[in-house]
């Protein structure tokens, strides 16, 4: 049963499951809508499309079990069709019958709204386009259900034909539509434009107003803003921006917008510090890794690397930030680079738990060590972890040392029927006891990773815990030839949280064992194991590769 409805004065419509699974590379179950709906409801929006019950099986399985298995807090589900064919009434219509029989409280109708899609689309006259919206509309409401009309490729055809486009609104609205929305379907349409014709047909029908933006200029979200500048108050929207082409609204920068920066409270307060959550989730179940750029709730939304930035963040956050991360579940980052500064190191020091303030030489001397490594090709603005341990090595003399290295060596052997096999031996020690262990793999580096684990494993359980998630190589400046620098990144995971790691050596094995060794030393750190060796301990022997 729907609890804690949104205020009717102003309509935020989630097309996700619909609209936004068009997008390339999303394929969702019907499990997966579910999951989704459940997301999408617990953060506040209005309306939920479900799909196209009828003419898609699983779209019709979803309405069968979301009225079953979902208790609907604050959204109402809505179910998607098209108006009756040309020539059929409408009640003899299956498709539309399926929509009635969906029992979805909310029917959204899809329109044309397009001279010359009505004739070559649909081949059928402007008239009879007209009287399929009105009797499919009124064939609806006389069964109960709220109806929505989207007018397809509104825009485009109010630019060819603004009379039709403007005739069948009037038709809609005339029925009894609750709200017509203006669609800009090739998502060609610019912020002036799509303000100036909603405005002019508000005046000219009175008809309630929504809008419908695909994103194939890059205005999406700013062109539903502008629609709403221009009176319309129902907006539809993806999570993430998902959509066909290059997808449509994003509902979250325009959820943000309204509600911070309009002030029109469209979701519940506590709902909207979930955002960054939400949105991370749903793009979790559709298997898309989530934008570290999107606005608001990317990772790199509130993160800050130029020291000129840091500097002014340190007297007042807001001075380089438009609004407070918290607000939307979000969190600054501080990024240390060669382009850090003092405040940049305070700051980020500060976000690790360690007060540098008033230390002027410790801070310049991390400082000039972080900008000494990045000139050698680390990176730390993507290794959090690493910088870390080297923050702690500069604060303790020392950072500590699980294991120390004696020697490793990797083989790759090439077989005559192509086949390859990969072997990996470390010598080592770890609390006063040397370790060898030889591992294999599908690669020398898996296989160094396993003789690690192999090795280690017996003399810190903890590391059972840890899982390699992601393996980056970039290839650096070369010399001449083959020889270059090469950069790995690797992400880790004990199943509760990531911390990733940066090695940097001429060749790509070296460089991924440095970056193990920061990867497993940081997870025993935060296991809270025992060092096993004495900081400023003998340095290790040349590995053989």
């Amino acid at each position: 049963m729907t609890q804690d409805v949104p205020s009717d004065d102003f309509h935020v419509f989630d097309t996700t499951l619909r609209d936004g699974a068009q997008r390339e590379g999303i394929n969702l179950s019907v499990a997966d809508k579910l999951t989704i709906a459940r997301h999408l409801d617990e953060f506040g929006v209005g309306f939920i499309e479900g799909g196209w019950p009828g003419a898609n099986p699983r779209d019709t399985e979803f309405f069968r079990r979301a009225r079953a298995e979902i208790d609907f807090r604050h959204a109402r589900l809505v179910a998607f069709g098209a108006t009756r064919k040309a020539g059929v009434q409408a009640a003899e219509d299956p498709q539309v019958r399926a929509l009635a029989d969906s029992e979805a409280p909310v029917v959204t109708l899809v329109a044309k709204a397009h001279d010359r899609h009505v004739e070559l689309a649909l081949r059928t006259t402007l008239e009879e386009n007209l009287a399929m919206v009105r009797d499919t509309v009124a064939y609806l409401r006389e069964r109960g259900r709220r109806v929505f009309v989207d007018c397809e490729h509104f825009f485009d055809g109010y630019q060819a034909n603004p009379g039709y486009a403007k005739a069948v609104v009037r038709a809609a609205h005339e029925a009894g539509a609750a709200v017509v929305v203006l669609c800009d379907t090739n998502g060609g349409m610019l912020p002036a434009q799509v303000q100036a014709i909603v405005r002019t047909v508000l005046g000219d029908t009175g008809a309630r107003l929504g809008i419908h933006a695909q994103d194939d200029t890059g205005c999406a979200v700013a062109n539903t803003l502008a629609a709403v500048d221009a009176g319309a108050t129902h907006v539809q929207c993806t999570a993430n921006g998902y959509g066909e082409r290059v997808g449509n609204a994003n509902l979250f920068p325009v959820v943000a917008a309204l509600q911070l920066k309009y002030g029109r409270q469209v979701v519940p307060e506590e709902a909207l510090r979930e955002m960054t959550r939400i949105s991370h989730a749903v793009a979790e179940v559709v298997n898309l890794t989530p934008s570290t750029h999107q606005p608001y709730v990317g990772t790199s939304a509130f993160a800050h690397k130029a020291g000129l930035h840091a500097s002014a963040i340190k007297v007042d956050p807001d001075l380089y930030q438009h609004i407070d991360p918290e607000l939307v579940g979000n969190s600054m980052r501080m990024l240390v680079s060669d382009m850090a500064g003092r405040a940049s190191v305070e700051l980020k020091g500060k976000e690790l738990g360690y007060d540098l303030t008033g230390d002027r030489e410790l801070v310049g001397r991390i400082v000039d060590r972080v900008k000494e490594q990045e000139l050698r090709g680390y990176t730390y603005e993507a290794a959090d972890a690493s910088f870390e341990l080297l923050l702690r090595d500069e604060v303790h003399a020392g950072a500590p040392r699980f294991f120390r290295l004696e020697s490793w060596r990797a083989i790759v052997e090439d077989r005559p029927d192509g086949t390859h096999a990969n072997e990996a031996t470390v010598r080592l020690w770890a609390k006063g006891e040397r370790v060898v262990a030889t591992g294999e793999g599908n690669g020398p580096v898996n296989a160094l990773d396993r003789a690690l684990r192999i090795g280690l494993e017996r003399i810190y359980p903890e590391l059972a815990r840890l899982e390699l998630v992601d393996y980056k190589v970039r290839i650096l400046e070369g010399t001449h030839g083959t020889q270059s620098t090469t950069r790995v990144l690797i992400s880790t995971s004990d199943g509760t949280s990531e911390w990733s790691t940066v090695g940097v050596a001429d060749n790509v094995i070296a460089a991924s064992w440095q970056a193990l060794d920061d990867a497993y030393t940081y997870g025993l750190l935060r296991a809270g194991a025992t060092p096993g060796e004495r900081p400023g301990a003998p340095a290790a022997a040349a590995p053989e590769a």
